[in-house]
């Protein structure tokens, strides 16, 4: 096989990977997890079924790795209008408003990827591209502010950014967002007024 053919093969891959995935996320936040099919999916994302299949060893596995890939757009998406000479205050003030606010607008796939992820019978939280790349973004944002292991720092904030989101979305008890907002602001000494906050109303 010719190295172009190669290439226009994998292209062809990833473009249908990244459909299921976009379809995999508007189906769950349509109908919810157990009322979504791998068939669904595929209709959705207008493949065959079996492809789903092949790209993807269950639903479980392909919720988490569409979360991921929503995720790692988002605050891609996010972080994307600032530049090197913004302060690295403002970038992670950012980071925090990408994933609180994309739990706040998607609360049925937030609270369903959470569910999946802590559930006695799940496989274990999926480290898979997306959630790397993902991962890659805040350990970037961290290492603006100095961090002297951006790595370990990531495992810190992504856990606060996990307890943010359960507090958010906990059922029957969820939290005010801009409180939540400014708690995460206080562990990280940021000022609630180095950007316009999302959940302020106006």
């Amino acid at each position: 096989m010719s190295p172009r053919a190669a290439a226009v093969n994998e292209a062809m891959r990833a473009r249908s990977r990244a459909r299921i995935m976009q379809a995999t996320v508007e189906l769950v936040d349509e109908r919810g997890f157990e009322q979504t099919t791998l068939g669904d999916i595929a209709e959705r994302a207008g493949l065959a079924r079996g492809l789903v299949s092949y790209y993807f060893s269950g639903k479980r596995v392909l919720l988490q790795t569409s979360m991921h890939r929503l995720m790692h757009q988002t605050l891609e998406a996010a972080l994307a209008p600032l530049t090197d000479d913004d302060p690295a205050d403002l970038w992670l003030a950012t980071a925090i408003d990408s994933v609180l606010g994309l739990a706040a607008a998607r609360p049925t796939l937030m609270r369903t990827h959470l569910s999946l992820i802590l559930a006695p019978s799940a496989a274990g939280f999926i480290q898979d591209a997306e959630q790397k790349r993902f991962g890659g973004l805040l350990r970037q944002v961290l290492a603006r502010r100095g961090a002297e292991d951006p790595i370990a720092e990531h495992a810190v904030l992504r856990s606060a950014l996990m307890g943010a989101c359960m507090g958010l979305l906990l059922p029957g008890a969820e939290a005010e967002p801009l409180m939540i907002r400014d708690d995460l602001f206080t562990r990280y000494g940021l000022d609630p007024g180095v950007r316009p906050s999302p959940f302020r109303t106006p």
